[in-house]
């Protein structure tokens, strides 16, 4: 189960929060699934997802107006009494004293939303799957190279922080540096962020720290991007045979999402920022369709055959 701050729950959604007790400052949640309490306001609390945040519309407030007193105070004493995370009321609707009265008994945290019901549920699952989405912090630097995510991966020291400089240089985009933050937000989607207290800042050994979106301006960062590409850079080992074709694919697994990955040899001399960019533009026209090492063993093949019809004849 995770826990999100209701600071950041207020301010991300815009919710006024209508009653807190101070001990609350988190909601604890494990899903993202949505619960409006119609069925239970009519009494029907089998499977009742009480895990769920509750959102109420201008349907169920309705309702509860129409109930006779006596059986809406009973209907929503059980309903408070389960361990819901918290109530949100939709349209900025006025919440009644008759609910305000049990959400302070069960101590249930609710807040409003100026937001209609549907906008306010989508915005509020898109949400949910964001904070509750598996993740994890791997050790390298991610860019945005032509639209394409690059994980620039490999030891301390490689020279990762001074390629990526160089790709801002040239116009592309810093996402973090040192330390991502990856998330699993879909079956085969990561999205990577920096940390909140190092975002937009780089080290560059011999200088020190330096503020990318102060330097190079707005235009040189972006929060967060999806990981399209891996680039694992590494010392040049003369004794290792370094991929020439480009036929076979290299994968890394991250959360369970496959990535392609590349591997690159680092020595003097070889321009790291172009060959990042190569890489993404490479990228791309393989997700269009068209594969250079496989069109030049295609022709190669194709050659060997008609010397070797020649031949026969």
């Amino acid at each position: 189960m995770s826990s999100i701050p209701i600071d950041d729950l207020t301010r991300s959604l815009d919710l006024e929060t209508l009653y807190c007790e101070e001990e609350h400052t988190a909601v604890d949640i494990d899903t993202s699934d949505i619960n409006r309490p119609g069925l239970q306001f009519a009494g029907f609390f089998d499977y009742f997802a009480s895990d769920r945040m509750q959102v109420l519309g201008k349907v169920e407030m309705n309702y509860l107006e129409q109930l006779n007193p006596v059986v809406r105070d009973e209907r929503l004493d059980v309903y408070f009494s389960y361990d819901i995370p918290c109530l949100i009321v939709a349209r900025d609707m006025e919440v009644p004293e008759y609910i305000m009265k049990y959400a302070k008994k069960y101590k249930r945290p609710v807040f409003s939303s100026k937001r209609v019901t549907t906008a306010l549920i989508n915005k509020l699952i898109s949400y949910l799957d964001s904070q509750l989405a598996p993740r994890v912090t791997r050790h390298g630097v991610l860019v945005d190279v032509y639209g394409v995510g690059i994980f620039l991966a490999g030891e301390s020291g490689i020279g990762k922080s001074e390629t990526a400089l160089e790709l801002v240089k040239r116009g592309h985009r810093l996402v973090a540096d040192d330390a991502v933050e990856i998330k699993k937000v879909a079956e085969n989607r990561l999205i990577g962020e920096s940390p909140e207290l190092i975002r937009h800042f780089m080290e560059i050994r011999g200088i020190g720290i330096i503020d990318i979106k102060s330097m190079y301006g707005v235009g040189s960062v972006i929060n967060n991007k999806p990981l399209d590409l891996v680039i694992y850079l590494e010392f040049w080992d003369e004794k290792k045979e370094y991929d020439r074709l480009g036929l076979s694919e290299e994968y890394t697994d991250i959360l369970g999402v496959k990535l392609p990955k590349l591997v690159i040899p680092v020595r003097p001399g070889r321009n790291l920022a172009i060959i990042v960019e190569v890489a993404a533009r490479n990228w791309r026209l393989k997700k269009l369709g068209y594969n250079a090492a496989k069109e030049l063993d295609d022709r190669l093949n194709a050659l060997i055959e008609m010397h070797n019809e020649e031949d026969d004849l």
